[in-house]
């Protein structure tokens, strides 16, 4: 299976793809370029922020909480009005990274250094109204998602090659033990970027540098590959009228020029369809 280009907007660094399940539209990030975009069947948008933004989830038809490097901010889709609707402190020389909705109403969110620097980023979660950080001492957080029966969060260091999974309470969704390995992709030189998890609780894993979007079933086992047209496959996310259309995000960053050459779609959102069966993502509570 490979996928097509969906939106030909070319990102440095493209992340944090999130499916609008009432008004049927993508979000998606410029990280590097601070902007949050958006395409709703031939009509696009974007906008542009003072500070590097990465993530977002959906509060209602018109709002977004989207999340950035000093606040976690709501956005008003038919407007463009913003507004800070709560102080976070990732510490100097960091940014907000990955970041998904829980199905609780939380919002899980993800921490690094703008350099990457070893051990620099952590997890976080809002909830309730205040945020907590979660764990610590990650480089390249990433894969938020969540299992559908809500046993599990899964989240990845990039460098590391790994994706952990830690347990969550029934009733808060707050972690309830310490996080396990569930995939160990160092020996295959694989590099888990973004990750989505489908209602039968396959796990779809964006592997940057790899070019494709990989699927696990929930043991951790290889079940199958999708390609893309692009090196630096970053994040991926379930939408369309059924879900069951995969969107993955892109980057130009890390490429130089012969790497762009070779790759000239690099940056730009794909679709794969009839990729799996994804759900719906859970509104914010705020």
């Amino acid at each position: 299976m490979t996928a097509t280009v969906y939106d030909d907007r070319a990102c440095c660094l493209g992340e944090g793809p999130l499916w609008h399940p009432e008004r049927g539209q993508l979000f998606w990030f410029d990280i590097v370029n601070r902007q949050l975009l958006t395409r709703a069947g031939e009509r696009q948008a974007a906008w542009t922020f003072d500070e590097m933004v990465s993530a977002a989830g959906w509060i209602d038809r018109d709002r977004l909480l989207v999340c950035g490097e000093t606040a976690l901010w709501l956005l008003d889709i038919e407007t463009g009005a913003r507004q800070r609707h709560l102080a976070i402190d990732l510490g100097a020389g960091r940014r907000s990274n990955d970041g998904r909705a829980d199905p609780w109403g939380g919002f899980w969110f993800s921490s690094m250094g703008k350099e990457a620097e070893p051990e620099a980023g952590a997890i976080y979660r809002y909830f309730g109204g205040r945020v907590e950080m979660l764990f610590e001492g990650i480089s390249i957080p990433n894969a938020i998602c969540f299992s559908p029966d809500r046993q599990w969060a899964y989240f990845s260091d990039t460098a590391r090659n790994l994706v952990r999974r830690v347990a969550l309470d029934a009733e808060t969704g707050a972690p309830a033990g310490a996080p396990e390995t569930f995939l160990d992709l160092a020996a295959e030189g694989l590099n888990p970027d973004g990750a989505v998890v489908d209602r039968d609780g396959n796990f779809h894993s964006a592997q940057w540098g790899a070019a494709r979007v990989a699927v696990y079933d929930p043991r951790g086992t290889f079940v199958r590959a999708i390609g893309f047209g692009a090196p630096h496959t970053s994040c991926p996310a379930f939408g369309g009228p059924d879900f069951t259309t995969l969107y993955c995000t892109t980057a130009q960053q890390g490429l130089d020029a012969a790497g762009l050459e070779a790759a000239p779609q690099s940056g730009m959102v794909f679709a794969a369809t009839e990729a799996g069966r994804g759900l719906p993502e859970p509104r914010v509570l705020i």
